[in-house]
């Protein structure tokens, strides 16, 4: 006899305690396979799908598309076959049942049968798997990890007459893909009833962006001018004009995050901050000669992030955490270097890992991969997490200086302004050099103002000659 068993969202790690549903992946009805994903939810980390460890026949779904749901509430329920179940007529009755009902058409009945022989096949090895994410200990066959679709088999007879039904008109094809990578966008628009194919994207390649959507709803909101009037008619003396209310927007998911996390940071820690500026001219030289001698290009955040990997080494105050609990400083044995990112989500800092021991290439490579995986959001909780020290590139954004605040819990960051031309004193005379500002902030409970210091003077040294770091090659 078959047992209904109900899937709740699981913990998924990294203190996370909520989620969003941002697609269903399955139907009611549907068959699942165990360990195919169900769901794709974003948390306050990353968008993941999450499959469900059972086998069997989805009966029902909780939570529409855009609900935020706490860890532990039920996402959906499965019916699991049993031994009565198994390719019997007891699954096929019910798997027709979850379907949409009993014979009352061959396409229900012969769904049923589907469902039926693909439930059969879920449950010959187990019923349960114990895994709860895709990519963190999820062990079943990857050919598993599919969603069953309901057609009619030609084999399996129907078990009530056929109905006649109208033909179904299959609209026309598009002639093209719609340029939009991230779900986000496109539930958006859907949930506006916006056409994305009459969005022009701001994006590279015509790249549909959040902003893009946006701005087409708020010229769709416009009201039409009435003809006859340049200008909408101001009010009568004294009449009363309604006030507008204010838009109220939800502080969760990344944005949530972010705010729990730096108002923390300001609330936990005594930060300090001092800057310089530094003549960048022969760090850029240095990398335009790398780049000319062959290989994969090297960014300047490379750069910036093997100077700070070799500062970190010489003021390993900088690289530790404070144990509030403990009252102990912790300082850590490797680099996780994170760095800030702008997506469409918000701000997101992902990290990577070991970066004291990488090289220049090594570091160009890494900062790509994830950068590009932030973009389209799918960077997962293991690359948003255990950080040691974040490098803040906001000179991208076209300013020159910034008073960062810690990314808790760690124990300082280091922002990098605009590299510009700017009149310099160089060898005793006046020069146009490129000048950058670096500032940083630091946990003035792991060290004091002399060792912050001395690890900001030791980068600007090392951007202004790259060749102290030829002495720890």
């Amino acid at each position: 006899m078959a047992q209904v068993l109900e899937f709740k969202l699981p913990d998924l790690g990294e203190g996370l305690t909520e989620a969003e549903i941002v697609r269903w992946l399955v139907d009611v009805g549907d068959v699942v396979a165990i360990d195919q994903p169900v769901v794709e939810v974003e948390t306050a980390k990353a968008m993941v799908e999450v499959p469900c460890p059972y086998g069997g026949v989805v009966t029902a779904r909780f939570g529409e598309e855009g609900t935020e749901l706490p860890v532990g509430a039920p996402l959906l329920t499965v019916a699991v076959g049993g031994a009565e179940g198994v390719g019997g007529a007891g699954a096929l009755a019910a798997a027709a049942e979850f379907a949409g009902g009993t014979g009352s058409a061959g396409s229900s009945a012969s769904s049923a049968a589907s469902a039926a022989s693909a439930a059969a096949e879920s449950a010959v090895s187990s019923e349960y798997s114990g895994n709860v994410l895709v990519g963190y200990g999820t062990a079943g066959p990857a050919a598993r990890r599919r969603r069953v679709r309901r057609e009619t088999p030609a084999a399996v007879a129907p078990v009530a007459p056929v109905v006649a039904v109208a033909p179904v008109v299959v609209p026309a094809a598009h002639p093209g893909p719609v340029a939009v990578i991230s779900p986000l966008v496109r539930k958006l628009a859907r949930d506006e009833g916006l056409d994305l194919r009459e969005v022009q994207g701001s994006g590279p390649d015509g790249l549909i962006l959040r902003s893009d959507v946006e701005t087409a709803l708020a010229v769709r909101s416009r009201p039409a001018p009435v003809a006859g009037y340049a200008a909408a008619a101001a009010p009568a003396p004294g009449t009363a004009v309604a006030p507008v209310a204010a838009e109220r927007i939800p502080l969760r998911g990344v944005r949530g995050a972010v705010a729990d996390k730096l108002s923390r940071s300001r609330t936990e820690i005594p930060d300090a901050t001092c800057w310089v500026d530094a003549d960048a001219t022969e760090l850029m030289a240095a990398r335009a000669a790398m780049n000319a001698a062959g290989g994969p290009k090297i960014s300047v955040l490379a750069l910036l992030a093997r100077i700070c990997a070799h500062a970190l080494a010489r003021f390993p105050e900088l690289n530790s955490t404070v144990d509030t609990a403990a009252r102990e400083i912790v300082r850590l044995p490797s680099v996780h270097l994170g760095f800030a990112a702008q997506t469409e989500r918000g701000l997101v800092v992902p990290v990577v890992k070991d970066a004291g021991g990488r090289t220049a290439e090594s570091l160009s490579a890494e900062f790509a991969r994830l950068t590009e995986s932030a973009r389209q959001g799918k960077l997962t909780p293991a690359d948003l997490t255990g950080g040691t020290f974040t490098l803040n590139n906001y000179g991208v954004f076209g300013v020159d200086g910034s008073t960062p605040i810690i990314n808790h819990p760690e124990a300082a960051m280091l922002g990098v302004g605009r590299i510009v031309p700017k009149p310099w004193v160089h060898q005793g005379e006046l020069a146009v050099r490129q000048v950058v500002q670096l500032s940083l902030t630091f946990d003035h409970r792991v060290c004091d103002g002399g060792t912050a210091g001395g690890f900001l003077r030791y980068v600007a040294d090392c951007v202004e000659n790259p060749a102290v770091l030829l002495r720890t090659l």
